[in-house]
């Protein structure tokens, strides 16, 4: 007869493997998609007003993007590490967000994802996850 704790420790370590960020493709994976984001949100006249929210220098936005996702994403702890909490609602508070802003980020980061032709499932599920928090970051 196999054991309760047999059954809970292999039940939490095919959880703990089988983490978005692992299923992305880890740290060059989450690096792709974050640089491709940037990439459109960049180049896209119809995200103009997203942005515009942003400096004309977008490397600090990329690196904090990427380290907090690999921590969102279930892998390290990255930006946690460096700068602590992310309180995102209160660190995106002094930007004027709404509708058009989550939708033009929103629109970005599906293409991004779709271009890295990531499995139905994990794109499904990574696009609720990422609307959920990008609805979550309106302010106006």
């Amino acid at each position: 007869m196999i054991s309760v704790e047999w059954r809970i420790y292999h039940y939490l370590s095919d959880f703990m493997q089988n983490t978005h960020y692992r299923r992305l493709g880890g740290e060059a994976a989450v690096r792709q998609l974050v640089d491709r984001f940037y990439e459109l949100m960049d180049s896209r006249d119809d995200c103009r007003e997203l942005r515009q929210l942003h400096s004309a220098d977008l490397t600090q936005a990329r690196d904090k993007l990427f380290m907090f996702l690999s921590g969102w994403l279930g892998g390290p702890s990255l930006y946690i590490e460096q700068y602590g909490h992310p309180r995102l609602r209160q660190r995106h508070m002094p930007f004027a967000i709404g509708e058009i802003e989550r939708d033009q980020w929103m629109s970005c980061i599906d293409q991004a994802m779709s271009e890295q032709q990531l499995e139905p499932a994990l794109h499904k599920e990574l696009y609720a996850a990422f609307y959920k928090t990008a609805d979550f970051m309106r302010n106006q």
